[in-house]
């Protein structure tokens, strides 16, 4: 039985719940939940470190007694998700038994065993065994999980908690779980986060109904919402194998001061303010809650054979976008109060790669995920150095906290972009990947590299090293068809949309 080193003990004090994400030297991944039954308050420690001798497996773990040290350490880890229909465990309903503790799926109600994994309806699910003991090196104890059978050399990609509503201590009753800070824009919301009339009962109708949803704030909100409901199974189904799943819209809508502030992607070339760069950023961000959405809207009914583990990561994506947004625009608040969101120029270059790869979800992936989202990797050091110079501190405490998220996301397209190319034949994904942004891609794809970040999700340099594409405009325009960014607003009545005042520019890395 081989073991991987997961966390410091103590690291996992913050939350009951951490979600794990690991990867073979093959490239496999596999996503176990941790829950950690006993209490930080009950935890309490004394200076001397835990003999090796005191570890105990099969996820009890019982020190010996002794002043300042609570005998109940409880962790245990298992699959992330049910083995009914894949559904998500991460809000799995804990009950406690005089012999046993179970696990009980939010989705279908089905009970699994935390040692055994065992269900008393026939179903069984992994668990794996779990150790506590003292690093001997720095004296500090650290946690340790059985691997997955079917790789070696397994690494931990991800760690981290569920959501703050298992933070420990957990929030007071009276206290709203504040997850995110507020969106601040130039426009309010008028329109309720459920609608009145015929609410969404499916996560595709969620997706379509955010997709739609012009104001940024409310679109923040929209997204909390439709993920919480969808982890803690309150929503009728995913949606995506049913005949009647929506359409998404070719652009998703964007207010009317959005729309006068558009300009042409070549126009944009400089950041002269910090106000003005993250008016930028935030202007991506706002995108990419769209693409996590669109991606699951899109390519969920064309694909019924995606497991729910595909929309758990992209609605993770989805709710991660909204709180950079939600960073950003706070951000942009309190260092330029008169330039709200949507007051300065922006570009919508990702949607125009968004379009070009409506076509194909193994393409989506591959120009917007491995591509546009790598590219962030590489550049966000720099942006963070930038307002570091500047003395913004917040600025950069944000930064780091988007940084870290995309690190994931990219490791999100890969998994998906490596399990696509299993399912399709086994096809080779470095040499599909490449084939992919030779034909939906323009000009090379350009350094210096973030070689560490990439490679720890999984971008090897066999998959960007010496990568140029060779889209021509004949055929880029083909495949942009009717974009139009004014097409996407409800009873727009803008001519032609007003020429910027502010010349945003970028500087090159």
């Amino acid at each position: 039985m081989k073991f991987l080193q997961i966390s410091p003990f103590k690291h996992l004090l913050s939350h009951s719940r951490f979600l794990l994400t690991l990867r073979s030297e093959q490239g496999k991944y596999h996503s176990l939940i941790l829950f950690r039954l006993s209490s930080a308050s009950e935890t309490i420690w004394d200076h001397r470190p835990t003999p090796p001798s005191d570890t105990v497996r099969d996820g009890r773990v019982t020190p010996p007694k002794s002043d300042g040290m609570l005998e109940n350490r409880q962790i245990y880890v298992m699959e992330s998700t049910c083995p009914h229909l894949g559904a998500d465990m991460s809000h799995a309903e804990i009950e406690e038994f005089e012999d046993t503790t179970v696990a009980v799926c939010p989705w279908h109600r089905y009970d699994f065993d935390l040692r055994t994994g065992k269900s008393e309806t026939g179903l069984s699910t992994c668990t794996y065994s779990v150790e506590v003991k003292t690093d001997p090196a720095d004296d500090v104890e650290k946690v340790y999980i059985e691997t997955p059978a079917g790789g070696n050399n397994w690494r931990l990609i991800e760690l981290r908690p569920v959501s703050e509503e298992f933070a420990d201590p957990p929030p007071a009753p009276s206290q709203p779980i504040v997850q995110i800070n507020p969106v601040i824009s130039g426009s309010e919301v008028t329109e309720p986060v459920v609608p009145t009339t015929d609410p969404p009962k499916t996560l595709m109708q969620w997706a379509v109904l955010i997709l739609n949803t012009a104001n940024p704030t409310l679109k923040v909100m929209r997204t909390r919402h439709a993920v919480q409901l969808f982890r803690t199974g309150k929503l009728d189904s995913i949606g995506h194998r049913s005949s009647s799943a929506p359409p998404p819209p070719d652009v998703p809508p964007r207010e009317e001061s959005f729309l006068r502030n558009t300009v042409n992607p070549g126009k944009v070339k400089g950041r002269k303010s910090l106000a003005v760069m993250l008016h930028a950023l935030a202007n991506v961000e706002q995108w990419a809650i769209d693409l996590a959405w669109d991606i699951m809207a899109r390519f969920g009914p064309s694909h019924p054979d995606l497991p729910p583990a595909f929309f758990s990561d992209f609605t993770k994506m989805a709710l991660d976008e909204s709180k950079h947004f939600s960073l950003l625009t706070s951000r942009l608040s309190a260092t330029s109060p008169t330039t709200p969101y949507g007051s300065m120029p922006v570009h919508a270059s990702l949607w125009e790669s968004a379009t070009i790869t409506s076509h194909s979800l193994r393409s989506r992936l591959a120009i917007i995920h491995l591509v546009h989202e790598a590219r962030g990797l590489d550049v966000n050091p720099g942006t963070i150095e930038r307002f570091r110079r500047a003395g913004d501190s917040a600025s950069v405490a944000a930064m780091e906290i988007i940084h870290a998220d995309e690190v994931t996301h990219v490791t999100s397209g890969h998994r998906w972009f490596t399990w696509l190319c299993e399912k399709e034949g086994n096809i080779d994904p470095v040499a599909t990947f490449r084939e992919e942004v030779r034909r939906g891609w323009r000009g090379n794809v350009k350094g210096p590299f973030n070689i560490e970040d990439r490679e720890k999700a999984g971008l090897t340099p066999a998959f960007y090293e010496h990568l140029m594409g060779e889209m021509g405009d004949e055929d880029m325009e083909q495949r942009k068809g009717a974009f139009n960014l004014g097409t996407g607003l409800k009873d727009l009545s803008l001519e032609e949309p007003v020429k910027a005042q502010i010349t945003v520019e970028y500087e090159r890395i």
